[in-house]
């Protein structure tokens, strides 16, 4: 290819990953770059590739339990939670109200744990390593709460069908309490090393920007959607579980860059701590399951659809039941595979230096999009 000077002009192919730090996984990015500009920028998934919609197949309802832990990771217990109210609308099964605020609780403090680790990695990325050590000091609190009830530190399975296995007790919720003050008064510090630092700044702001027209064209949700201004949260716009109970907000951001979608992660974590607050507050008494649960999982012939709102966005599951004790079909709508897809057009004509900030921005997990 020759330009207008009848000089002739060379693209290369560069690999980033499929292992590379800045991935969070084996994903594998095949740019053509003019110089230092991104020409063209290609994901090449399939390296986590496991199968888990086909498994489900061949697994009882029950036995495919631990597989959404493996999916997302880092919020397991929103894919958890999702699966079971799944299978407790075919079973027609109505959880107690204890179960369900158990569930929020323990969903929301999964949801901290995961921004936090997106935080600390995410600055990791950039070149700032400090962070990292504040976050994951604070996440360990979390996960020595959650370990304590789960007995997982990360790919938790806790939620049954019908309920939670285990109550907690009232030195769990002074935990969660004491991790609210904790977290809070680590705002400032957060702040003044990331918010206000002019490096982080200058790396994020005007870059990366998602337009809403972009995010309603690639089915982004999530922080992501949210980053760019649309206050879409299923919590709110599709109520389920004890949701309803609670008073939170939604934060958005203005322009839709990689600076806002910090801001909206950031202050997600507040929000989620006014949740667990209230929840803690007027945690009812009663059972934690169901009554009448079959020992036996065997949902009459019909399909449904459960959708839930994880540190990433929507996470649909789609169940198809023939009357088995095994699913004839489930469809996972994974947050991470719609928001990866704009990738290549935010890549494009921008500065190799921008890649990383860019991918790291939309805080995907790999497995997710593999599934």
């Amino acid at each position: 290819m020759t330009d207008l000077f009848g000089i002739e002009e060379k693209t290369y192919t560069l690999n980033l990953g499929p292992q590379h730090p800045s991935t969070h996984g084996v994903l594998r990015v095949l740019l053509e770059m003019d110089g230092e500009f991104i020409t063209k920028a290609e994901p090449v998934i399939g390296y986590g590739h496991r199968g888990h919609e086909h498994m489900a197949e061949n697994r009882s309802y029950v036995q495919f339990l631990p597989n959404l832990g493996r999916v997302d990771y880092l919020h397991a217990l929103a894919y958890n939670q999702c699966y079971c109210m799944a299978v407790e609308k075919l079973l027609e099964l109505k959880v107690p109200e204890r179960a369900e605020y158990i569930r929020v609780i323990t969903c929301e403090l999964n949801r901290i744990t995961s921004h936090l680790l997106w935080f600390g990695a995410y600055l990791m990325d950039l070149g700032a390593f400090t962070p990292f050590l504040y976050c994951f000091d604070d996440r360990e609190h979390l996960l020595d709460l959650l370990d304590g009830i789960t007995g997982s530190r990360l790919t938790y399975c806790f939620f049954r069908f019908g309920g939670v296995p285990v109550d907690i007790d009232d030195d769990f919720v002074a935990g969660c309490r004491a991790f609210v003050s904790r977290l809070r008064s680590r705002w400032d510090d957060y702040h003044n090393l990331v918010t206000k630092n002019v490096i982080f700044i200058n790396r994020t702001r005007d870059v990366g920007i998602i337009t809403r027209d972009q995010c309603i064209k690639y089915g982004i949700t999530g922080p992501n959607l949210r980053g760019s201004g649309i206050p879409y949260d299923i919590r709110k716009s599709e109520p389920y579980s004890a949701y309803p109970e609670f008073d939170f907000e939604i934060p958005i951001g203005t322009t839709g860059d990689i600076y806002d979608r910090y801001i909206v992660r950031l202050a997600e974590m507040e929000q989620s701590l006014r949740i667990i607050e209230q929840a803690c507050n007027k945690l009812p008494d009663g059972p934690i399951m169901a009554e009448k649960v079959p020992k036996r999982i065997k949902p009459p012939v019909g399909e449904v659809y459960q959708a839930v709102e994880t540190a990433r966005g929507e996470f649909g599951m789609y169940i198809v039941s023939q009357g088995d004790v095994k699913p004839y079909r489930i469809k996972l709508r994974t947050p991470s595979f719609a928001n990866m897809s704009i990738f290549p057009e935010l890549a494009q004509d921008n500065l190799v230096a921008d890649l990383v900030a860019n991918l790291g921005s939309i805080d995907v997990v790999i497995p997710e999009i593999d599934r």
